[in-house]
């Protein structure tokens, strides 16, 4: 890696890391503000259909998740970025024990220059073996 590698990377995996400080003390503002209001789309393991703008997971989070998800610790492992030109690609596993549920997922973030910025055109959460899951014994998912 270069230099300039090896400083967008921490940089990526330093935004993805202060949105989710936020997120797990009930603040859905780190990623509101890292998600691109003009080019974003997400898939979640609890939703049926991928959200297609800006505006429409604003308003999934800040009615299902703002204030109300909250963890001690979370655990960051296995982080790689993946660095082409003015778009960056993040793939990690996120673990905590949340107030809403166990969080156990593969996530994938499409990182994309917007200015001088870098913002997330494309999210992806999806369970980690799912076949291991027990749905019927967990809280609501968010």
């Amino acid at each position: 890696m270069t230099n300039e590698t090896d400083t967008l990377t921490a940089k990526i995996i330093d935004l993805e890391k202060g949105a989710l400080d936020k997120w797990f003390k009930g603040d859905t503002s780190g990623y509101l503000t890292l998600w691109s209001q003009t080019n974003f789309s997400y898939f979640d393991s609890s939703k049926p259909h991928r959200v297609d703008t800006y505006a429409e997971i604003k308003q999934f989070v800040l009615a299902h998740v703002e204030g109300k998800l909250f963890a001690d610790s979370y655990d960051f492992e296995n982080p790689r970025v993946q660095i082409n030109r003015d778009m960056a690609v993040l793939t990690y596993q996120l673990y905590a024990k949340t107030s809403l549920n166990d969080m156990r997922y593969n996530c994938i973030e499409v990182y994309e220059r917007e200015g001088d910025d870098w913002k997330v055109v494309h999210s992806t959460w999806s369970f980690i073996r799912p076949m291991d899951m027990n749905f019927g014994q967990t809280k609501t998912l968010v």
